[in-house]
């Protein structure tokens, strides 16, 4: 296996060890908002890197053939994000966002770990269903920013940059490796499983 792609993958899984229990710090300072920090954020922030590279992840090592069963997760993740970023920024509470979010990195973990194929609409709702958790966050941070959509739009497109990190990752690798996917997958599961216990 190429040895860059050893490498990346290392690195998510170090990375994905997280012992912070939210990574949505920095947001509600609104003076440092607009497009180049929401771009930054999923980047820096641990929980939100690993669940979107492992979206993409288990979208690559479970689809049939390339094409848009590829795209199923990916889009849906990125779309309900957005629909949750929305529904915060309108300021309708909706308990349980961390812990949610933390569930997202243990089952979205666990689906690669397992490489679980379900069909497209079903991959769709259950990322989608995180995703709307990980939205909220954001919108409850931004929600009297004056800059939250440039926000919003720079996290939307990292966003879209790291599912296609987890894609690429997940396609070189799904005839190439059983156990570097598996251990990517643990290191995300085990992060969501140490910040639900840091939440309880």
């Amino acid at each position: 296996m190429n040895q860059k792609i050893k490498s990346a993958l290392f690195f998510i899984s170090t990375c994905a060890i997280s012992t912070v229990a939210t990574a949505h710090i920095g947001l509600d300072n609104h003076e440092h908002t607009g497009f180049l920090i929401g771009f930054l954020h999923p980047i820096g922030g641990l929980d939100h890197l690993a669940a979107m590279v492992a979206v993409g992840l288990w979208s690559a090592l479970t689809a049939r053939r390339a094409g848009p069963e590829l795209l199923w997760g990916p889009l849906c993740f990125a779309s309900m994000l957005l629909a949750g970023a929305l529904i915060g920024l309108q300021g309708i509470t909706i308990t349980a966002v961390e812990p949610m979010i933390a569930a997202s990195l243990l089952v979205t973990g666990l689906l690669v770990i397992g490489r679980l194929r379900v069909s497209g609409i079903a991959a769709a709702l259950i990322v989608g269903l995180f995703a709307v958790f990980h939205g909220l966050a954001h919108g409850y941070e931004l929600a009297s920013s004056p800059s939250a959509f440039q926000t919003l739009t720079g996290m939307l497109t990292a966003t879209l940059m790291l599912h296609a990190t987890g894609l690429a990752l997940g396609w070189a690798l799904r005839s190439t490796s059983v156990w570097v996917p598996r251990i990517a997958g643990a290191a995300v599961a085990l992060s969501g499983g140490v910040m639900l216990l840091q939440l309880a």
